[in-house]
């Protein structure tokens, strides 16, 4: 999918991988909608970090029937993404160090293969095509005062660049695991990571910079750089608050359906 396509939040999800219910092409279908609709909510905040909530609660938040829902949990379950807690009901991921520091590895592991056969495999068009998004970004950036429509360009632009190079490798097994690992990386973000208008052009720059070792086809370069890029994000979390990052997942005592952390920010990797 292009970056043009792609809104902030909305990737498109591979059919879901575990089922306990039905197997029927509609029950497939109500899964994947499902499953959608959750990391959209990951995405735009309305799902936080260690909230707890009920099964009927991700009905109501994500506009599908109980049976759907009931079926995306292994899923969840399964990627990390929530945890049961007994007599407590679902807890979305807690933000924690170990949480950070493993997310992070599995994407710079990821994305080192992704970018090796993307220098060699992309064509000149597309890179092409990709500079001048970025460049268009950086344009808007310097004529106009930085608002919520050019910070949300600016993401999906971004978030878009990474998914495509990791979905140019063709294997869906790679990119069901990057879109799960990168839905932990968001969270970890929309809690911690801070962007202003001051951080969208240093992002976008960032990003030049490897683009223009892909057109070179620098592999040496572009990894390098694209490395420095997912350093420099990690860091930016690691280096937030102790208090804000806590040492391990455990249970909240929160009231149920209650947001966990800070007020939402807006961000950028």
């Amino acid at each position: 999918m292009s970056a043009s396509t792609r809104k902030r939040g909305a990737a498109a999800m591979p059919e879901p991988a575990l089922s306990v219910v039905s197997s029927s092409p509609a029950g497939n279908s109500q899964r994947a909608r499902a499953y959608q609709g959750f990391t959209q909510q990951i995405l735009t905040g309305g799902i936080r970090s260690g909230q707890f909530i009920s099964q009927r609660e991700l009905m109501t938040l994500l506009d599908m029937p109980l049976g759907a829902v009931r079926e995306m949990i292994p899923r969840l379950e399964a990627g990390g993404l929530i945890k049961t807690v007994p007599q407590r009901g679902l807890q979305i991921a807690h933000v924690d160090l170990k949480l950070i520091r493993n997310a992070f590895q599995v994407r710079a592991m990821i994305e080192h293969e992704a970018i090796l056969h993307f220098v060699n495999t992309a064509s000149r068009e597309e890179l092409d095509a990709i500079e001048a998004s970025h460049r268009d970004i950086l344009r808007r950036a310097s004529a106009t005062r930085v608002d919520s429509k050019l910070l949300d360009d600016a993401q999906a632009l971004d978030w878009g660049l990474h998914d495509r190079m990791v979905d140019a490798l063709g294997n869906e097994i790679v990119s069901e695991i990057y879109r799960v690992n990168s839905m932990r990386v968001r969270l970890i973000k929309l809690e911690h990571s801070v962007i202003t208008p001051a951080r969208l052009i240093p992002a976008m720059r960032e990003h030049l910079r490897f683009i223009a070792a892909l057109q070179k086809r620098d592999a040496t370069g572009a990894t390098e750089l694209l490395n420095a890029h997912i350093r420099s994000a990690r860091d930016r979390v690691m280096t937030a608050p102790l208090e804000q990052v806590p040492a391990e997942w455990t249970p909240t005592t929160q009231p149920a359906g209650k947001p966990h952390g800070a007020i939402r920010k807006r961000k950028i990797s």
